[in-house]
């Protein structure tokens, strides 16, 4: 008597939506984790905007939307299209700008997202070149006692980075894992130090979101404890 092989389970389908701001290297920085995701079982389709997001009938059989649009712009239509999809079991991961500065003129997606970015206050202006490392400021990320026990972030401890430091408008439906504190420098307007969230999570509908405020360029998502967080976060994120 001969036994049939196992069947391989079927893949899941991530769709990666990149592009926008080029300071943020949306090319080169979702290539560092495409592989991660097709070992991991996924077929990948790589698109420039958010077009896809309309196709009602392709998001439903997406498991994973990893996003890494800055500043960009997104149709009624393509909104209406992500949000169905998240509601119904699609989860939606990303870093940076490229998921918590997307599509500022949409309100909506803000409330889907529960961060927007509003500022990383950098050197002091007579230090400044013109350059993106005029932003960049040395500060720590602090996990939360939540992350201890959280698979994102479970086995990692606080951590130091140089790079964009954001400052993000949020609201208390985020699961927050880790922050990160902004300091009262002598040139700032304001009078005390600031926390935002810098790793989150949240629930909508059916679907998960996942988002790392760190994430500038390749250097810091070459960093072992924001790769690993992100690795992690799209893989509880995705259906």
């Amino acid at each position: 008597m001969t036994t049939a092989p196992p069947q391989a389970s079927a893949p899941r389908h991530a769709l990666v939506v990149r592009g926008g701001w080029d300071g943020h290297q949306p090319v080169e920085t979702t290539d560092l984790f495409i592989p991660f995701l097709e070992e991991n079982g996924f077929t990948v389709r790589i698109e420039g905007s958010a077009a896809p997001y309309a196709d009602s009938e392709y998001m439903a059989l997406v498991d994973l939307v990893l996003q890494t649009n800055t500043m960009a712009s997104i149709e009624k239509d393509e909104f209406t299209g992500l949000k169905a999809a998240i509601e119904s079991g699609t989860g939606l991961g990303g870093w940076h700008g490229g998921i918590a500065d997307s599509y500022r003129t949409n309100v909506d997606y803000l409330q889907l997202i529960g961060g927007q970015f509003a500022a990383h206050p950098g050197k002091e202006p007579a230090d400044h070149t013109g350059e993106q490392s005029d932003n960049y400021v040395p500060h720590r990320i602090d996990m939360l006692p939540a992350a201890a026990d959280h698979p994102i972030t479970r086995g990692i401890d606080d951590f130091d980075l140089v790079s964009e430091q954001y400052w993000v408008l949020h609201d208390d439906y985020n699961d927050v894992l880790a922050t990160t504190t902004q300091a009262v420098r002598p040139w700032d307007p304001w009078h005390r130090p600031v926390t935002s969230p810098a790793i989150w999570t949240r629930q909508w509908g059916q679907g998960r979101i996942f988002v790392s405020t760190p994430g500038h360029r390749v250097d810091i998502l070459q960093n072992a404890s924001v790769r690993t967080m992100i690795e992690r976060g799209l893989l509880w994120a995705a259906r």
